[in-house]
């Protein structure tokens, strides 16, 4: 069972303990991770080169989630934490952690309206969720009243701390990740080295997928100097309506902006509750099948090796995406394997199924990469002195200069 759908059967309440804190931020690796395969099904079933709008806000959204993957692990390291990416969800349907018993389930769908609707339902800002007659005060309600949770902890748990001269984040710098690892154009990668940069880590996560101060906004303009754009609620929900928000909405108003070209037949429709097994008569396209789960596990075993100290790794996983998008489009171009469903119209699709074995063998490739790349690494002294050029080269890398400018980002002289 995931760690946070046993959390979700608790009493709501922030984390009273260190330990209890680690189990709350290996909630949120698995939140994070779950909107990953919902995403990336509604981005890669579009047909190539139609729905520009979509397929670049989609993408950026799915990197984002990656960063606040990234995030999650930092924190979790931060207080001697281990993430741990066996946990996460293995198979969709799935349902979603911290709502109502009344929603539906959440499904690996096409690009189309009812796809739009499902990541509306992940992304749902607190100040949007409906009131539940049946829930009570200690009830858990939603992802952001999780992570206002989280923050809480963070808080209150490092003040008590220090009052008796100690602290929360005791766990190893080197198992930290930096802005020289991971970047996307919707802020970056930081490390989490104290209070300050532990409570900013939270804020970007919760105010890119809901918005900052009940507005429509991310915060990315401030925390990272970029250009402000909507929450990923929001831009969702711009894509459902067809429709951009204007720079005086508000959440609760419908996009008031510029109209957008929308073009839902332009995507290939599949079974949303596919299965490996149902492709069991098609043998190439259950072996394309099985071959793309095997990569998608290897993709998130190279993401825990990177969170356990092997950062460079990270410069292998993100790639790994754009190996999975063409792996899937190779399914989506062929007819479901059931005739029943090919007489509808559906087509072959990834199942994003993880099992104790796959991923199992997913570890242990990413293990041999951790220790081709220490071999790589060492390097003969008469090699390393041969080139003057090389020498100089290598000490004012980009890499270097990152983790040298993130010591004193602004994120550490705001927190």
């Amino acid at each position: 069972m995931s760690t946070v759908y046993e959390l979700a059967k608790t009493d709501f309440a922030p984390p009273k303990t260190v330990e209890e804190l680690r189990t709350y931020l290996q909630a949120a690796l698995e939140i994070e991770h779950l909107t990953i395969p919902v995403y990336l099904t509604g981005l890669y079933s579009i047909v190539p080169g139609t729905n520009a709008y979509g397929c670049e806000v989609i993408r950026g959204v799915v990197l984002e989630e990656m960063l606040h993957l990234t995030l999650a692990a930092n924190l979790l390291n931060a207080v001697g934490g281990t993430p741990d990416l066996s946990h996460v969800v293995r198979s969709y349907p799935a349902r979603l952690p911290f709502a109502a018993p009344s929603l539906p389930l959440i499904k690996l769908r096409h690009y189309s309206p009812e796809a739009l609707k499902t990541f509306m339902r992940i992304e749902l800002p607190r100040s949007l969720v409906p009131p539940d007659p049946h829930a009570q005060d200690r009830t858990w309600t939603s992802i952001g009243q999780f992570y206002a949770a989280v923050r809480t902890g963070l808080d209150t748990l490092e003040k008590a701390a220090r009052e008796q001269n100690r602290t929360i984040f005791t766990g190893p710098a080197g198992h930290q990740l930096g802005p020289a690892d991971f970047y996307n154009s919707g802020g970056e990668v930081f490390p989490v080295t104290g209070l300050g940069s532990a409570l900013l880590a939270v804020d970007v996560i919760s105010e890119q997928g809901e918005g900052s101060q009940d507005t429509i906004w991310d915060s990315d303009d401030k925390i990272f100097g970029e250009e402000r754009q909507v929450a990923h609620y929001f831009r969702f929900k711009e894509i459902h309506e067809g429709r951009r928000y204007g720079k005086h909405d508000l959440p609760r108003s419908a996009p008031s902006g510029p109209l957008l070209d929308i073009t839902w037949d332009d995507a290939y429709p599949i079974d949303p509750e596919a299965k490996l097994a149902d492709y069991a008569g098609n043998p190439e396209l259950h072996r394309q099948a099985a071959k793309f789960n095997k990569r998608y596990a290897f993709m998130m075993a190279l993401l825990e090796v990177a969170f356990h100290g092997s950062p460079r790794l990270m410069h292998e996983a993100v790639p790994q995406m754009l190996a999975l998008r063409d792996e899937s489009q190779r399914l989506y171009r062929n007819p479901h394997p059931k005739a029943d469903l090919a007489a509808k119209g559906l087509h072959a699709a990834p199942t994003y199924e993880l099992d104790a074995k796959l991923f199992a063998e997913a570890r242990a490739e990413a293990a041999r990469r951790v220790r081709t790349q220490a071999q790589s690494a060492t390097v003969p002294a008469q090699s390393a002195h041969s080139s003057s050029t090389h020498s100089s080269s290598a000490k004012d890398s980009p890499k270097d200069s990152a983790k040298d400018s993130a010591k004193d980002s602004p994120k550490e002289q705001r927190a």
